[in-house]
Formats: C-alpha cells, structure tokens, sequence
C-alpha cells in the first residue's frame, strides 16, 4: 500500500531509493551513481588544478614584471654612442664580452640621501671593465681608477651642451657626460670594444649584499671610521649592506689610504660576494634567487640590450661554470701622476699589454702575494713580444690581484 506520493506505507518519510546514500551508509551505490560522482569529482579537481596553476603562473609573472620593470634602460647613452661608431674599436673575437660596469655616487633614489649632499652631479666611484672569455671558462675584472688622468673626448652634457676635450680625471667623464662619456674614454684609453655596460648606485649595491645575509670579510685590525660610518672588530667578520658599502668606500681610515688599496679591498669583497652567492647555491634555489635579482635589478641602468632579464639571462647563462679560481680581480697597472702625486696615471708597457690580451682574449694572470709597486715589472719578461714575433704566443704576464676562490683571510 501506497500513500498519494508514492512511499510505502509504514516506510519512513526520509528513505530514498537504493544507491542514493551511498556505500557508506550501507546503501547500495548504481552504475549511473558512480559515473555521475566521478565526473563531479573530476569537473571539481580539474577546477581547482586549473585555479592553482593560474595562480601559480600569475605569481610567477608578476614576479617576472617586477624584475623586468625594475631595470632602466639607458637609451641616451646608446644613441650618443652610435654617433661615434665608427671610431669605436671593432671586436676581435666573437663570443668574447666586454661590459663596463660603473658603480655611481648619486645621491638621489631611495636610501642614498645620506651619503652625503646632492649636488645634481653624479660621479663614478667605481669603474671595472669586466672581460668574459669566448669559451666562457673565465672572467677577468679590471679596476680603472677614478683619479686616473686620461684624455676625455667632447661628450654630451645633460643640457644638450658639449664639453671640450681634455686631460683630466677619470671620473670626470661619468660627471660631465655620464655613462657613454665614460665608455668612449674607456674605449680610447684601452681600444677595448665596451659591448655593454651597468651602472648601479649606492642603494643597490647595500640591498644586494642584505640579499644574501651579508658577506664576510677579514680585518687585521679595528676600524672606526665616522665619515664611513664603520666600526667594527678585528678578525672574521660577516658585513651587512651598509656596513660593506662603508667599507668598500672607505678610502683614510683602512690601509694605507691610497686608491689602490681601495679597489684592492673593492676586489676582495668582490670574490668574496661571488663565492658566498655560488656557495648558498643561490642561482638553482627561485627563493633565494629572487631578492637577490630584485635588489640587484632596482637600481639598476643598462644598455638596451640587457635592459631585461632576458638580457641578462643570455649574459650570464655561460657565466655559472666558471669556476671561482678563474674568476679574477686586477688594477690597471698604475702609478702616481708625475704632476700630482694624489692621481694616477698607467704603467707602460703593462697597461698596454694588459688591454691587448683583453681585445685579443688571450690569458692572464694574477697573484695576490705581489708587492703593489712591482705591477710593471712582474712581467717585463713577457712584454718583450718574443713570442708574437716566432708565431707562438707569449707566457701570460702576471699582475697584482685576487681570484674569487681565495680566501678573504688567507
């Protein structure tokens, strides 16, 4: 017997047909059951895959964006130096690199305030012509000093004016006629091909260091510096960004005083930052990867060419097997101006031979355990083009420096 809506008498008003609960109530589940749970569970799971991944993706192309967005690409400089292309030097082997990287004093930007006035100039504080060999098994870095007389071309002011040629400091060209003033007098005093350059300032260089917790230095004596605002311990100690950023711009209170001791405490932290990046396998790990790559690229200005992370990649893609011990810092062998004891000017023949090995991509060497005034005699034996003339190639001339794999303390 029925009721009008068609239940069983006596069955209870809940019960439903067969299968519809489910085995786990003990009902017993139908094919088309099955089937339509299934594709549910399917639809539902393929929705949330499909929100993960959007998800994912966004993340990781906003990251993408930012990064891409943080690098400035210095377009003045790239069309002040195709004026002048035709009296560039022209590459002599192809694979070989040549980028020119200018680290700035400006003021202005975030966090750079402090480091003193802004006088609407900027200088380069630190110059180094990196050369990465064709075969990518090594990289050589070379400081330029910035009181280094040298004769500056007429470059382009920021007015739209013109400077006249003249002997004068390096670091005159980067204020006067900023980073294509600079690579032009870099070109004339080397006849080395810059194919790229980078110009970071201040806060860049300090956020970059925070980025990999800091770097580790070794000081054989205290250092309280005021002007740099330093002061630090004897011994091992692991420098944060703004202590590094004092310590690699000191110059009165560290050493001797000199410049030259200046870049070659600048080379030694270098090596330093390079091995500690490589050995937190930094470059295979995205979430360390990233703040480094932010730090690096905001406060970054690049030829057109590298002005992306594209760019940057196809630059440093060949760069991750060199190792450490092929990853070399000099200073251009130099001496102290003959007029004025507080500039420099180059050593001949080293200087020379230096950038003809460069051009040519031919090795060199370096050797920390050098005296700083032996940089032209070390390999005076080498300059003698003894080889060049029979055909065979000279020995590797040897210069004061430091590779990446030595020890900071040793």
């Amino acid at each position: 017997m029925t009721d009008t809506a068609g239940t069983p008498s006596g069955a209870p008003e809940h019960a439903a047909t067969p299968g519809a609960l489910g085995p786990e109530l003990g009902a017993t589940p139908t094919g088309a059951g099955v089937v339509r749970r299934r594709r549910r569970w399917l639809r539902y799971t393929a929705i949330g895959v499909a929100v993960l991944v959007v998800g994912a993706a966004g993340a990781g192309w906003a990251a993408y964006e930012k990064l891409n967005g943080n690098i400035t690409a210095d377009n003045d400089a790239a069309t002040e130096l195709a004026r002048y292309e035709k009296e560039r030097p022209t590459a002599l082997v192809r694979g070989a690199q040549n980028i020119l990287l200018i680290g700035s004093d400006s003021r202005a930007g975030d966090g750079n305030a402090k480091y003193g006035r802004d006088s609407g100039t900027e200088r380069s504080d630190t110059t180094i012509l990196l050369h990465l060999a064709a075969d990518r098994r090594s990289a050589t870095a070379v400081s330029l000093p910035r009181d280094l007389m040298v004769d500056v071309p007429s470059c382009r002011r920021p007015d739209g004016g013109r400077t006249e040629p003249m002997l004068a400091m390096f670091n005159y060209a980067f204020q006067k006629g900023g980073s294509a003033c600079t690579i032009r007098t870099v070109e004339k005093l080397t006849n080395v091909r810059v194919d790229h350059h980078m110009v970071v300032d201040f806060n860049g260089f300090k956020e970059m260091v925070d980025a990999v917790d800091g770097v580790q230095v070794c000081l054989r004596e205290p250092i309280d510096d005021k002007e740099a605002k330093l002061k630090l311990p004897a011994g091992r100690v692991t420098l944060d960004g703004e202590q590094s950023l004092g310590y690699v711009r000191a110059r009165k209170s560290i050493g001797n005083g000199s410049d030259t001791d200046r870049m070659d405490r600048q080379q030694r932290f270098l090596g330093a930052l390079v091995s500690k990046v490589r050995g937190n396998d930094v470059l295979l790990n995205p979430a360390k990867l990233y703040p480094v790559l932010d730090a690096a690229t905001s406060s970054l200005t690049t030829d057109p060419a590298l002005a992306s992370l594209r760019g940057l990649y196809d630059l440093v893609r060949g760069m991750r097997d060199i190792p450490t011990e092929r990853v070399q810092f000099l200073t251009v062998p130099r001496t102290s101006y003959v007029y004025n004891a507080n500039r420099d000017q180059l050593v001949q023949p080293a200087a020379r031979e230096l950038f003809t090995r460069l051009r040519a991509d031919e090795p060199v060497t370096v050797s920390k355990d050098l005296p700083e005034d032996a940089a032209d005699s070390v390999a005076k034996s080498s300059f003698k083009g003894a080889g060049r003339a029979s055909g065979t190639p000279d020995p590797a001339p040897t210069f004061r420096g430091n590779t990446a794999a030595e020890d900071a303390c040793g």
